[in-house]
């Protein structure tokens, strides 16, 4: 009989066989000092393009204030157990309506997790009679939503429109015997290139194929549309979309999530999401900070304005210096190049060690093996010299890695 762990020690996976070589400085590195656009990296001072952070909201003064505030008065264990059976409260359902009315949505369930409840919810929305219908880049908690169906689903090319009906043809004939529905699945912002989903044309087939639309909004809840209202409000089809997920996680800056959508339908998922029946409330400073963010997102336009500028200077400047940032239609700002992953490696040291630049990279599997992706993050707490830093640093890298200057020994110590 084989030990179990054998596998495991012959092989920690496609991400994980880099380990030794990368933990602590490509993976699981740590960013330390006040949270901002400069931070620490190994103890050297870094401007950061790697916070999910985009309206600056992580450190704000006033949302420190109502997070210690709010500490304080309840302590982060209230309220204990799970909401169905001891943790309820007014504040939670106050969270809830709020997000309500801002999303132009009947009802809201809050949620712990953005990953944890986005899984959760794919999974209780399907039986198995029903197909799921989802864009090929769908994020990864949505593939494993997508896994946890016990039916039929079928994946189209991403951004596809014709591929989509292809699929969902595929799937008409599946229902026609099971008895059951479909629902498509796609997000509003795609995290690693910045491309916004199709949700306007996606709508446009819903009378010729009666199916139901859940969209994750992750990269588009407090950035997009009207005061922040995502990426449907924005392409004007907030109302063809039928179930929105939006996390706390980006726009917020924080722990949690929310999943709005007709009443009926938030009910079912409030009594049959196991990720939230079985879990533990969501603690009172995570709830009563969440209230004072939204508000900020909904009456605190500048700082809208001031990501949006930032973004438009970055990208912009990053265009005009020859660099290749596909086709983001967002705040999400995807640098690529040409290279072997030793250049990319290469590419990492410079920036950090050299320029003092730190960003995430993203090689292959997630990418072609000739493809570098370093992807920024723009915020509302970048200034326009940081802007202007990072796009003389990267005119400088391409030129490197196109000479080749990349193809030999590492170009800087990773030692601490």
């Amino acid at each position: 009989m084989n030990d179990i762990f054998d596998k495991i020690r012959k092989d920690l996976g496609p991400i994980g066989r880099h380990a030794k070589d990368s933990h602590g400085y490509f993976s699981f590195p740590k960013l330390e000092g006040e949270l901002g656009a400069h931070m620490t990296f190994r103890g050297k001072p870094v401007l950061v393009w790697s916070l999910n952070n985009y309206l600056g909201l992580a450190n704000h003064p006033e949302v420190r204030k109502v997070d210690a505030e709010a500490a304080a008065q309840w302590g982060m264990a209230y309220p204990m157990g799970a909401r169905m059976m001891s943790g309820q409260t007014r504040y939670h359902e106050q969270l809830e309506d709020e997000l309500s009315a801002f999303m132009d949505k009947e009802d809201t369930f809050l949620l712990n997790y953005g990953y944890q409840g986005c899984m959760s919810a794919i999974e209780a929305l399907l039986s198995r009679h029903d197909v799921l219908v989802y864009d090929s880049e769908c994020h990864a908690c949505m593939i494993d939503g997508a896994r946890l169906h016990m039916g039929k689903r079928f994946v189209f090319q991403h951004n596809d429109m014709a591929s989509l009906d292809n699929m969902l043809e595929k799937a008409a004939k599946v229902t026609k015997e099971t008895g059951g529905g479909i629902m498509v699945m796609t997000e509003g912002v795609f995290g690693m290139a910045g491309d916004q989903g199709k949700l306007k044309e996606i709508v446009a087939r819903k009378a010729k194929y009666n199916f139901r639309l859940f969209v994750d909004d992750a990269h588009g809840f407090g950035m997009m549309g009207r005061d922040g209202r995502g990426t449907a409000d924005a392409q004007g089809v907030q109302d063809g979309v039928d179930v929105y997920f939006g996390t706390f996680a980006k726009a917020m800056a924080t722990i949690g999530a929310f999943v709005s959508g007709p009443e009926d339908v938030i009910m079912y998922l409030r009594y049959n999401m196991r990720s939230q029946t079985f879990a533990k409330s969501l603690p009172m400073p995570i709830v009563i900070g969440a209230l004072k963010r939204l508000e900020m997102i909904r009456t605190r336009p500048e700082l809208a304005e001031k990501l949006w500028t930032i973004t438009r200077a970055l990208q912009s400047g990053l265009k005009e210096a020859g660099l290749d940032i596909g086709v983001t239609n967002s705040c999400v700002t995807p640098v690529m190049m040409k290279g072997s992953i030793p250049e990319a490696t290469n590419v990492v040291l410079d920036l950090r060690e050299n320029h003092g630049i730190f960003c995430s990279i993203v090689v292959y599997p997630v990418v072609p093996k000739d493809v570098i992706l370093l992807r920024l993050i723009p915020t509302a707490v970048h200034s326009m010299e940081d802007v202007e830093r990072t796009i003389t640093s990267f005119r400088e890298v391409k030129k490197k890695l196109e000479v080749g200057a990349y193809r030999g020994e590492k170009v800087a110590d990773m030692k601490a």
